[in-house]
């Protein structure tokens, strides 16, 4: 096999200090033969645009525990469209309102995953959104 791995960086942005889910995202995807970035805790929209242009990702994976998603989320979409990154997915878990996510889809979200997702329906949503792109 010669196909390019999938590169992706996992973030915690905001104030938000808990960041288990996204160690355990970060590793099942490591796992399945994606390269992972781990960007750390308390990341601004800024720099998680930065280190996506840096890196060439082909998709961003938020966890937001905090309820600022719907701050947060546009501002990356909005930073990633300006470094000429618009076809890189973002990809958002954690504590989710159900009633938010239509709105998120709506602005560009390739996926949503709220407690409890298998590991292995991200992996394989993150395969797919890449797959159609390539």
């Amino acid at each position: 096999m010669n196909q390019e791995k999938i590169r992706v960086i996992v973030a915690k942005p905001g104030l938000d200090g808990h960041d288990r889910g996204a160690k355990v995202v970060a590793r099942a995807l490591r796992d399945a033969g994606m390269e992972v970035i781990y960007t750390g805790l308390r990341q601004t929209p800024e720099m998680i645009a930065e280190a996506a242009l840096q890196e060439d990702v082909d998709a961003v994976g938020l966890s937001v525990l905090s309820g600022a998603h719907m701050a947060l989320v546009p501002r990356v979409l909005e930073l990633l469209a300006a470094n000429g990154q618009g076809e890189v997915g973002l990809f958002l878990g954690g504590i989710i309102p159900d009633e938010d996510v239509p709105k998120l889809m709506a602005m560009g979200v390739a996926g949503v995953y709220g407690p409890g997702t298998s590991t292995i329906d991200i992996v394989q949503d993150i395969r797919n959104f890449v797959g159609q792109k390539k």
